[in-house]
């Protein structure tokens, strides 16, 4: 019996059987059937060429013919292709299976060192960079510069609706969060805002309250025509608690939550209780909020808050001493967050060179910090993958490399804000050959000067903070709250742009593992990287965008050109 094509021909409804395989190629018809070449012999080929010539078409067409005739040995298709890469795979010596198998991504290692010794004669003989901090940044806002404009009210505020006193944790910039988001809470609901406590945190050890860092008497007056703030809780309230705060109602608000639940939910148990406790507090209460609230927001974080005394004693003299130090280039510097402490180089579970030393220090530090969460059941840490999606701390020498590659000669300025370096002396070395005139708040400051801060980690933040907040050029080698509140600050300050260098990670982890790498191949990289982040200094705020880092619309207001240049010929 005929068998059937399942693939019925076009134009008909029923299957029709296939032509004979002996008559579908003219190769494969009787010799009877072909016709005689009227060509003279010598034309054509001999006939031992043409056996040989023949005999694979013959065999690839019979080969064809079989896989079309017999449909079901496709089945075994998957079968063959294993069974051939097997062979395959029995042709390569062990030696080059291990070189396949085991060949890292790029970017995925720790090769900066190399890539320092190859490009040092190139870079130290590049006397082609201009002065790149005071050309670095070209780039203005099409609608004009922006200026401050917080709104305060003035006159007498209702009578309250009770004490909200709220627990602000983690370091410095996060408590600066909670401290922001209470005043725009407490406002929006007329509440009395308490002195917020500080959380004490085993990471930070840091027990500094409220008066240590911020000029509290100042904060009170600031906030004055708009939310009351005081010391503490009255006592004829707090004797229902046996004055014990930890007995006042401890209100739990999911993270990120609207204002508008304060108001369902917060608002009542308030008016009925007369004072609540909400712990903890840092990131709790969304960015997305109406006008009124961020206008709190912004006169709490750019107007009120202002550090202690002390603090801001000690943060200006180093700032005048950093543009003493950079007279050469009219007293402007660069300032350098950098993140490569102890806990951050083990919480981040990046390989650096450090070996066997380096693993047994991470290995203890994560034990000591975290207890546990990176030795849980079935976590796997993959320090390649990290270091390829940007998540790796940038050291001191690929701070220095991209710097340089940016254009900062080593006559450049530098002030470096950051905690104890890990391995400090060999990983600070580099940096210190490509930056000579490299400075630091313990280089800047005298002993005398520094021990009432040494021992307290936010204080030295907030002396950081003072420093890179005045600074030409501000660079962020991590994420995270410093960096962030720092570029809205200078955005509020310096019309709306942030004058901050932002690297792409990504982009530079493919960069220092590139071993090919030529000096102006990787200058040129840099250039752009550096041109990228003068683009992006200004920004406006997205609705779920932190107004902490883009200040822009909601605490500043935009100044036309016209304005600008009436205001600049008129001066």
């Amino acid at each position: 019996m005929q068998a059937y094509n399942r693939l019925p021909s076009s134009g008909h409804s029923t299957p029709s059987p296939p032509q004979s395989p002996s008559l579908r190629s003219p190769r494969y018809r009787p010799n009877s059937a072909r016709p005689k070449s009227t060509r003279p012999n010598s034309a054509q080929p001999s006939t031992a060429a043409a056996s040989l010539r023949g005999l694979p078409h013959r065999l690839a067409w019979l080969l064809l013919s079989l896989l079309l005739r017999r449909q079901g040995i496709f089945l075994f298709a998957p079968l063959i292709y294993i069974s051939g890469m097997l062979v395959y795979m029995g042709t390569v010596s062990v030696e080059e299976g291990r070189l396949i198998a085991h060949r890292p991504a790029p970017g995925s290692v720790y090769r900066s060192p190399q890539l320092y010794e190859k490009l040092r004669p190139d870079m130290d003989n590049d006397n082609s960079s201009a002065d790149a901090i005071t050309t670095i940044w070209k780039n203005s806002y099409k609608g004009g510069e922006w200026m401050p404009c917080v709104n305060r009210s003035f006159g007498g505020l209702p009578e309250s609706n009770g004490y909200i006193y709220v627990e602000a944790n983690g370091g410095l910039n996060q408590q600066r969060t909670s401290i922001c988001n209470a005043v725009a809470a407490a406002g929006y609901l007329n509440a009395t805002l308490v002195i917020p406590n500080f959380h004490y945190h085993s990471i930070w050890r840091d027990p500094s309250k409220f008066n240590d860092i911020y000029d509290e008497e100042y904060f009170i007056d600031t906030l004055g025509s708009d939310v009351r703030v005081v010391n503490k809780v009255p006592g004829y309230l707090m004797e229902r608690f046996d004055q014990n705060m930890s007995y006042v109602y401890n209100f739990r608000i999911k993270a990120w939550s609207s204002i508008q639940y304060y108001k369902d939910n917060v608002l009542p148990r308030l008016l009925e209780e007369k004072v609540i406790r909400i712990s903890p507090f840092a990131n709790r209460l969304s960015f997305d909020a109406p006008p009124a609230v961020q206008r709190l927001r912004c006169l709490a974080n750019y107007l009120a808050l202002r550090f202690s005394n002390p603090i801001s004693t000690l943060g200006d003299a180093l700032v005048r001493r950093m543009k003493e130090r950079s007279i050469s280039s009219g007293g402007k510097y660069v300032s350098v967050h950098l993140r490569f402490e102890e806990d951050m180089v083990a919480f981040s579970c990046c390989v650096f060179d450090g070996g066997k030393q380096e693993i047994e220090d991470m290995t203890a530090a994560r034990e000591r910090g975290w207890r546990g969460k990176f030795t849980k059941p079935g976590r796997v840490i993959r320090p390649g993958a990290i270091r390829i999606n940007g998540k790796c701390p940038l050291t001191p020498l690929e701070v220095g490399l991209m710097l340089r590659g940016m254009g900062f000669d080593k006559n450049t300025s530098i002030y470096l804000a950051s905690g104890k370096i890990y391995d400090a002396e060999r990983n600070m070395a580099p940096l210190f050959e490509m930056f000579p005139l490299l400075q630091t708040k313990e280089m800047l400051a005298s002993e005398e000067e520094l021990a009432p801060f040494k021992n307290f980690s936010s204080r030295m933040a907030a002396i950081d903070y003072t420093v890179c907040l005045h600074s030409e050029v501000f660079v962020t080698t991590q994420g995270g709250n410093f960096p962030h509140f720092l570029m809205g600050h200078r955005r509020y300050l310096y019309g709306g742009h942030s004058k901050t260098i932002r690297p792409d990670k990504r982009k530079l982890a493919q960069i220092f593992d590139n071993p090919n790498i030529g000096w102006k191949a990787f200058k040129r990289q840099m250039l752009s990287m550096r041109s990228h982040s003068d683009s992006k200094g200004f920004e406006i705020k997205r609705p779920n965008d932190s107004i902490y880092t883009f200040p822009c619309p909601d605490c500043m207001c935009r100044v036309n050109r016209t304005e600008v240049s009436k205001s600049t010929s008129s001066t």
